[in-house]
């Protein structure tokens, strides 16, 4: 008897049986959508607005332990990166708490972003000790919690550098990304989320 016969597989946006993420839920993430995020620097894209399905399926692989989802979700960034800028696209994950990444079994970012496939990975962000879950923070918070807190460690291959992240908020950590890469004497040429939590459309 299989695993799947024991515990069958579901849509971890909407629960109906069959694969992790049904065609259904898997449209409400479209093409790339350029947002207004000040102070962030390049242009920051994002595929979906955070709620309903898409934040469900976030959350999913981001704290439910649906690892099957990082192939979906690889496969949209890989459609979206031709939006964003030209080949050959690097992409850099925005870093997660190394607690959160431990309870999550590895960082979510970089599992993503090796699932995209047609990119390489340069997963060179890391936080610095003190930073804080940014749940419930507000905007003045966010900003203060992350800012000059991003550490780079070593030097991305050629190629249009996009920063790759779950959802965009305030926009505090992509800005705190640009800069720390900036910092090092990298690039990054736009910003790609999954989903934002900004206005939308």
């Amino acid at each position: 008897m299989t695993l799947d016969l024991l515990v069958p597989s579901r849509c971890s946006g909407c629960g109906r049986s069959g694969p992790a993420c049904c065609s259904s839920c898997l449209r409400v993430f479209g093409p790339p959508s350029r947002l207004s995020v000040p102070g962030v620097g390049p242009p920051v894209w994002a595929l979906a607005a955070y709620g309903g399905v898409a934040r469900e399926l976030v959350l999913a692989f981001k704290e439910r332990g649906a690892r099957a989802l990082a192939a979906w979700f690889g496969a949209l960034v890989a459609a979206a990166l031709v939006s964003v800028g030209p080949a050959p696209w690097v992409l850099v994950p925005a870093p997660s708490r190394s607690a959160a990444a431990r309870e999550r079994g590895g960082d979510h970012m970089v599992r993503i972003a090796r699932a995209a496939q047609i990119a390489s990975v340069a997963p060179l962000l890391s936080f610095a000790a003190g930073v804080a879950d940014s749940v419930g923070l507000g905007p003045g918070a966010r900003r203060r919690n992350v800012d000059g807190r991003i550490l780079v460690c070593g030097r991305p291959p050629p190629g249009t550098v996009v920063v790759l992240d779950d959802v965009v908020t305030t926009g505090a950590t992509a800005a705190a990304c640009v800069r720390a890469l900036r910092s090092s004497g990298v690039r990054a040429k736009a910003v790609l989320a999954l989903t934002s939590a900004r206005p939308w459309g």
